[in-house]
């Protein structure tokens, strides 16, 4: 049994630190393909969430066929941002014995990247009928650190009233809006602008843009 845990404590401790990454199906894929590279980069370990509608988008706009097995799914993505298979691990819609499916498991940190507008919903009314939408509750309710990416216009009403619900509780609403003071060359470095301020709140250290008033635009 001693000899158990100080493997489990081993292996836990080979990470830098861990996040729930979900990814839903608004438009955004680079957003979120880009995040999961850099937080592997740095070490640290993701348990990726994907729905549905997200794996059409990821297949639209970066030609990235997502299987729905999650270990199939993990590998696809390791493959894809050139992660160390053990720093991704992947689950299931209906995974509920899943880690991010219990207050007492679950890493602290969650991002929704990019967010649709119908979880930014389910999240917003507690309605946890899959694993994204449950792991985001259980963050709420722990307490934890939630980021929400939504990528939708324009906004109604409903939209703004969900967001305002979530930042009243201490979430953090990001929309993927980029900034251009830093003088985007491509699409990768608008990319980049959002995925750096993700980082920033997350705590992970980067070099990705440029800090306002440190060295001035490219």
């Amino acid at each position: 049994m001693t000899e158990n845990c100080s493997q489990e404590l081993t292996g836990v401790a080979q990470f830098e630190a861990e996040v729930t990454l979900a990814i839903t199906g608004a438009s955004g894929a680079p957003y979120a393909l880009r995040l999961l590279q850099v937080l592997c980069q740095a070490n640290w370990r993701v348990h990726l969430l994907v729905s549905s509608a997200a794996r059409v988008v990821l297949a639209t706009e970066h030609e990235l066929k997502v299987p729905s097995a999650p270990d199939a799914m993990g590998k696809v993505f390791s493959d894809a941002v050139g992660a160390k298979p053990e720093l991704i691990k992947a689950y299931g819609r209906d995974d509920w014995f899943s880690p991010v499916a219990s207050g007492s498991a679950a890493p602290k940190k969650m991002v929704v990247c990019p967010c649709s507008t119908g979880s930014l919903a389910a999240i917003a009314l507690g309605c946890s009928d899959n694993l994204i939408e449950r792991a985001a509750d259980v963050v709420i309710k722990e307490r934890g650190q939630l980021i929400v990416v939504p990528r939708e216009a324009p906004l109604s009403a409903i939209h703004l009233e969900h967001m305002l619900k979530l930042a009243n509780l201490g979430v953090t609403i990001m929309p993927a809006s980029p900034g251009f003071y830093h003088q985007p060359a491509s699409v990768e470095d608008l990319v980049d602008f959002m995925v750096a301020r993700i980082l920033d709140h997350l705590g992970v250290e980067h070099d990705l843009v440029k800090r306002w008033g440190y060295g001035g635009a490219r």
